[in-house]
């Protein structure tokens, strides 16, 4: 996987003076926690859950951040905030998937994917309140119903997988035949190779390649399917990153 695109020295937006107003323009009462990426691979901790498939995605696989900010509202809505590493004038604003929930209940449900927002924090507001929270809010309802009322499985069906196989130089190779589940491996960083009849991963960085992994196996599972992952020809511990223990400062904002 390529090494991440950096923003502008120059670059002077702060996430958390942005995320601190939008939170007062938006309604209810929200807390907001800040985290300053010591190191690149804190960012993806932080926007593990993030829910889309989108822009907002793609501004996470291929640029370094270097902060972001979540608002937790009172009823668990939750908000992830960091810049538009392609536009300086915005900020990016996406859903954060609820935790605790059966992959299952995500199958069928789209993504509330994240809108860009201008840099004022007022006219931020509006446009999440009128687009973002909207779509939040129905696919909230649609993936508690679906977790209250598991579908019933047919003998014998299997869940749909999607298999991903080490290649000899380090690589790994994914399969699958749906859309949605291609949509997520390119989302992460994954290339078609039609040589290999497979979505390929690269293994410069063991590191990158570790957390694309991870962050699509848990798409994939709000999509219903399973992640199986072949017998490494190396060394299991490249495949695996210790998540980091980042601080995190969190205040909070009524409206």
């Amino acid at each position: 996987m390529p090494a991440p695109h950096t923003l502008p020295a120059d670059d002077s937006r702060d996430v958390e003076s942005f995320a601190t107003v939008l939170s007062e323009e938006l309604p209810g009462h929200w807390t907001i926690q800040y985290h300053q990426h010591a190191r690149h691979e804190e960012q993806f901790t932080h926007a593990e859950n993030v829910w889309d498939l989108n822009e907002v995605a793609a501004a996470l696989a291929e640029y370094a951040l270097g902060a972001d900010a979540h608002l937790v509202r009172d009823d668990g809505m939750s908000l992830y905030v960091t810049v538009h590493p392609r536009h300086e004038g915005e900020f990016l604003v996406a859903a954060i998937a609820p935790a605790g929930v059966a992959p299952e209940a995500y199958a069928g449900v789209r993504e509330p994917d994240g809108i860009a927002v201008p840099a004022d924090a007022e006219r931020a507001a509006r446009a999440v309140t009128a687009d973002l929270l909207p779509r939040y809010d129905i696919a909230l309802a649609q993936v508690r119903h679906n977790a209250l009322n598991p579908p019933q499985t047919e003998p014998g069906a299997q869940q749909e997988q999607v298999v991903m196989t080490w290649l000899e130089d380090g690589s790994l190779a994914a399969v699958t035949t749906t859309r949605p589940s291609a949509e997520v491996l390119l989302a992460e960083g994954f290339v078609w190779e039609s040589a290999a009849t497979a979505y390929v991963l690269g293994g410069d960085d063991t590191r990158s390649q570790a957390h694309a992994v991870r962050a699509a196996g848990a798409r994939l599972a709000r999509l219903g399917v399973a992640t199986v992952l072949r017998a490494a020809a190396r060394p299991a511990a490249e495949a695996t990153l210790p998540t980091p223990q980042p601080g995190a400062r969190t205040t909070a904002r009524t409206r």
